[in-house]
């Protein structure tokens, strides 16, 4: 055991390595040799003889010369205890012993490695795994991603194919495959499969003729594509400290059922569609009141009011400049939160309904919006993720950008958004018509993930 103050770490998951005190010590290849040896004893003694067989590749000699070998022997010892304990000879000592053994050839010096599992990567790995393969699921997950953080490499691979060093590679290797076997497993179970298959994938490269790993691997790929089959698009925000998710997907926004939805809204918050004068019967709104209010307009209306009573209107038009639809103006950024069955959709004001009934946005309005929007969510959303259409690609569009460049301006704002509430959603979800993706280039929004670097502010 290594003397009072002194951290000692020997590591052999990978190439050989010896640090004392967090500091690494250089070994001559032979002292390395010794070192490897006396771990693979597993805490055993390993007589003088046996150490000359398995280190230095001598064969028993004459006696004459046996004294000459044991010196050479008791020299690297000599070293390697050096090293274990600089300047306290009596410490290194302790940790590697001096002991003698009785055999029918007569006394024999023997050497004993005396380690803590905290000071053997190998033994703190066993102890690890050992204890995973035991635990549920989810502590096993977090045990074994523990361990297997500990490999380095190949184990033993300054003496690989030595037959001393084989037992011990062989369980350790063994070891290994099980524990990633193991967490392939755990994380499936657990509703992770994107974790397990880079595990699952690296046992399949290692044993290519593994008919099950082969099988867990594509069972694997099978349920993300499933999963995933609509994901365009997935990134966390780069933020330090957060752990939402962007997405993009081909799909129906109201088929979202597990999310708040953001519905965008002309200045007047109009939801007539009779004859297409007012209000398209396409528009997103449109399909607001035939999805979740049943076709009942009123309901709708009604729940507006409720919301824009507490906010202030910014005047009004007369009958005679505005014939048709609402005539009450509110705030380009106003947002309403509709409470429909559980959930909220936030009615959000991004355009300007001009009297002539044709809405007209800005990239401008569209960012006061999208900033006001988030501080609703932040306060009102209940901390479920959020599903929103590409806002500003329909009618009241946004002339100066393309669908890609609305894509990305809705990430930025959601990023910065993301800075002021730390707890705003653990995803948004960007919703692509699929007639409408051939038309959507998505490259500004990959970009805009390469660009940012976590922590640092998102600019245009």
């Amino acid at each position: 055991m290594s003397g009072a103050g002194t951290r000692i770490r020997v590591k052999v998951l990978g190439p050989i390595r010896l640090e004392v005190d967090g500091v690494p010590v250089r070994l001559t290849p032979l002292t390395v040799r010794l070192l490897v040896r006396l771990v693979v004893a597993g805490g055993e003694a390993v007589p003088v003889r046996q150490l000359r067989r398995d280190v230095w590749g001598l064969a028993d000699e004459p006696r004459q010369l046996d004294q000459r070998n044991r010196n050479e022997v008791q020299k690297r010892v000599l070293e390697l205890r050096r090293a274990l304990s600089p300047g306290r000879d009596s410490a290194g000592m302790s940790i590697l012993r001096t002991e003698q053994q009785v055999t029918v050839q007569g006394p024999q010096t023997a050497y004993r490695l005396v380690l803590r599992p905290e000071e053997l990567d190998s033994a703190h790995f066993i102890a690890i795994v050992s204890d995973a393969l035991l635990a549920p699921p989810a502590t096993a997950a977090h045990r074994l991603t523990e361990a297997l953080s500990l490999v380095r490499g190949r184990p033993l691979a300054e003496v690989n194919g030595e037959g001393f060093a084989e037992p011990f590679m062989r369980r350790l290797t063994s070891l290994q495959d099980s524990a990633r076997r193991e967490l392939v497993r755990v994380q499936t179970d657990l509703g992770h499969p994107e974790r397990a298959l880079p595990i699952a994938e690296l046992l399949v490269h290692e044993y290519p003729e593994d008919a099950e790993a082969v099988r867990v691997l594509n069972a694997l790929r099978a349920e993300l594509r499933a999963r995933h089959g609509d994901e365009l698009l997935r990134h966390r925000v780069p933020l330090d400290g957060q752990r939402a998710d962007v997405v993009l997907v081909r799909g129906d926004l109201f088929d979202q059922a597990d999310c708040n939805l953001v519905i965008g809204f002309s200045d007047t918050f109009d939801t007539e569609t009779a004859e297409d004068l007012v209000i398209s019967r396409e528009s997103v709104q449109s399909q607001l009141v035939d999805r979740l209010f049943a076709g009942h307009r009123r309901l709708l209306d009604d729940k507006l009011k409720v919301g824009l009573r507490k906010m202030k209107a910014v005047g009004t038009e007369s009958v005679r400049s505005k014939p048709l639809g609402r005539r009450v103006r509110y705030p380009v950024g106003t947002t309403v939160v509709v409470p429909v069955d559980g959930r909220r959709v936030f009615a959000t004001a991004y355009s300007h309904l001009g009297n002539d009934l044709v809405a007209r946005s800005s990239d401008g309005d569209l960012r006061l919006s999208l900033e006001n929007l988030w501080a609703s969510v932040a306060v009102h959303g209940m901390f479920k993720p959020v599903a929103l259409p590409l806002i500003g690609s329909g009618l009241a569009r946004v002339t100066d950008l393309d669908r890609g460049q609305l894509a990305a301006l809705i990430v930025d704002s959601f990023i910065e958004a993301c800075r002021r509430h730390p707890a705003l959603t653990p995803e948004l979800r960007l919703v692509v018509r699929p007639r409408e993706l051939a038309q959507t280039d998505l490259t500004p929004v990959e970009q805009r993930f390469q660009d940012v670097v976590p922590g640092s502010r998102v600019t245009d």
